[in-house]
């Protein structure tokens, strides 16, 4: 049975900064850029028997906007439904019900995230990015 919290006393920054720097997203992120990222955002904890398997942080402003960020399994609980789970969550989160804008970048799970509602943008002309 696991567990998912937002409490972020839980949350073990070296499992999670351990795992971020193996991403093609989160490569040569650094523990404190690790620590500030979770300092400002909301944060969803995965854990089994009060170990952490997986994360997730959402950038919001808790009244229109919601950003998925850094979503993982570790991967030896992969494949048990975990991150349907840990979505389900994210998306019942009582602070974010208001927000009408959600958003996310993925490569490689497209299908996980059309489970819950996500597509394709529906007007990629309107999107703008910087990328530094």
């Amino acid at each position: 049975m696991i567990e998912i919290s937002t409490d972020k006393s839980k949350l073990q920054m070296d499992v999670i900064h351990q795992f971020l720097t193996t991403t093609y997203w989160a490569k040569g992120r650094t523990f404190d850029e690790v620590k500030k990222t979770i300092d400002n955002c909301l944060c969803f904890g995965v854990y089994i028997d009060g170990k952490q398997i997986g994360f997730a942080r959402i950038a919001t402003d808790y009244t229109v906007f919601a950003y998925v960020m850094d979503v993982f399994i570790l991967p030896e609980y992969r494949g048990k439904g975990y991150s349907k789970q840990l979505m389900k969550a994210i998306n019942e989160e009582p602070q974010l019900q208001s927000c009408k804008v959600w958003m996310l970048k993925t490569s490689d799970a497209h299908k996980l995230y059309m489970q819950f509602g996500y597509t394709e943008l529906k007007h990629p002309e309107k999107v703008m990015e910087r990328l530094l």
